[in-house]
């Protein structure tokens, strides 16, 4: 029997640096980003899926068929990643582990996303980890670089939730706690990137 796994889709931020609203919304594959990340943690075993909007949260929710998911939204999605990673947390089911995802990470998997749930142990955060390529080293791939989806046990969630603050979401945990963190490495299914900029808009396709 697999573990009992909440996903958390992140996707409450206005996408001002690439200036094309939020970035739930950018076609992918023919649907709404915010939709296809969402159904894959469902295809990847997790058993819910919270999406927590907030910039155009209305046309969000317009736009994307998220029938299958719960939806919160974060008035105060300014302040950062971090109130957003708080609400999608309160909104899951307290005895289930967590697995937080970007909406901006389109080459995430359900493989990828299945591959974690198996991979966890507990007690422990499990994270997928990606190495990737610069063309600066002659295309050479370099060392995992840790990345999202992030797995946090159900046991570790109220210490996590403590540490959240601002933009870093449960960064601090991690750098405070390096010894409870597993990386998995998930580089067969993408590079892990997320779309920041115009010129990362490729990963789109």
């Amino acid at each position: 029997m697999g573990i009992h796994a909440t996903g958390i889709v992140l996707a409450a931020g206005a996408g001002t640096r690439l200036g094309l609203g939020p970035k739930a919304l950018l076609p992918y594959r023919g649907r709404p980003l915010v939709e296809a990340i969402a159904g894959t943690l469902l295809h990847g075993g997790c058993r819910e899926v919270v999406v927590v909007l907030g910039a155009g949260a209305a046309d969000v929710a317009a736009g994307a068929m998220l029938d299958r998911c719960r939806i919160v939204v974060n008035p105060d999605w300014h302040t950062g990643m971090g109130s957003s990673f708080l609400l999608g947390e309160q909104a899951a089911d307290p005895a289930d582990h967590v697995l937080v995802a970007l909406v901006d990470q389109p080459g995430l998997t359900p493989e990828t996303v299945a591959r974690l749930l198996a991979a966890h142990r507990p007690g422990r955060i499990t994270a997928a980890a990606y190495r990737r390529r610069e063309a600066s080293d002659g295309g050479l791939a370099q060392g995992l670089h840790r990345g999202h989806p992030l797995l946090i046990d159900a046991s570790l969630r109220p210490a996590v939730r403590e540490t959240v603050a601002g933009d870093a979401g449960a960064r601090g945990f991690l750098q405070a706690h390096p010894d409870l963190v597993d990386e998995v490495d998930c580089s067969d299914q993408s590079t892990g990137e997320d779309i920041d900029t115009p010129d990362q808009l490729g990963l789109l396709q």
